[in-house]
């Protein structure tokens, strides 16, 4: 059985009890480098996830008896688990949830996320009616070292996102050095770029 764990947003005290469980009786462990080293223990066989995703699918195939894959925050939301369904049968997959950046995001500002549009410009572009303004819309997005804090700055004022928006960005959630910046969309254009992180606009 291959298990899709989420392993929260980074700190191990924001990891679901049953991920804990499911990881510490793992034989094999993939995973991303700071995940494999938090979370991996003496005994167990591990491989990390980089950009040759057919290694590490590979490896899955060949060791897909008692596997936990990790994957940052919630596996539903942009993870690897696309990718393993299209290669494994759902009979050989069981996703175990985790707390997603983005919630924890919108609970560091005590702001409800119900009817928040979320996005990931992660290596790819959401689409225009997506990034369009709205009267009311509150976005929470993932980024990454292209589109970053200045660049989906510059996107949102294309899309007709007023200047003075409150722009939001986040670096390094959960853990004890977590960075919470609170500008205005202008100021965020204006001001020096912040990669992988989250940005809630509103």
């Amino acid at each position: 059985m291959i298990k899709i764990v989420g392993i929260g947003p980074g700190n191990p005290d924001y990891i679901l009890p049953i991920a804990s469980k499911e990881i510490e009786s793992a034989k094999f462990l993939v995973g991303g480098k700071r995940a494999l080293k938090t979370f991996a223990k003496e005994g167990q066989q591990t491989f990390p996830i980089t950009s040759d995703i057919d290694s590490v699918i590979r490896f899955i195939s060949e060791h897909n008896d008692n596997l936990c894959v990790l994957v940052s925050g919630d596996p539903g939301f942009y993870s690897l688990l696309d990718i393993i369904k299209s290669k494994f049968n759902d009979s050989e997959i069981e996703v175990i949830p985790g707390i997603s950046s983005l919630q924890t995001a919108f609970a560091k500002i005590n702001l409800p996320w119900h009817h928040a549009t979320l996005l990931s410009f992660h290596g790819r572009t959401p689409g225009n009616r997506e990034l369009e303004y709205e009267k009311n819309k509150i976005l929470g997005i993932l980024t990454d070292g292209v589109y970053h804090s200045k660049k989906i700055a510059e996107v949102l004022q294309d899309f007709n996102w007023d200047k003075n928006s409150q722009f939001i960005v986040f670096e390094r959630l959960s853990y004890e050095d977590e960075k919470i910046t609170k500008m205005t969309l202008e100021e965020a254009k204006n001001a020096e770029p912040i990669s992988h992180g989250v940005i809630i606009v509103f």
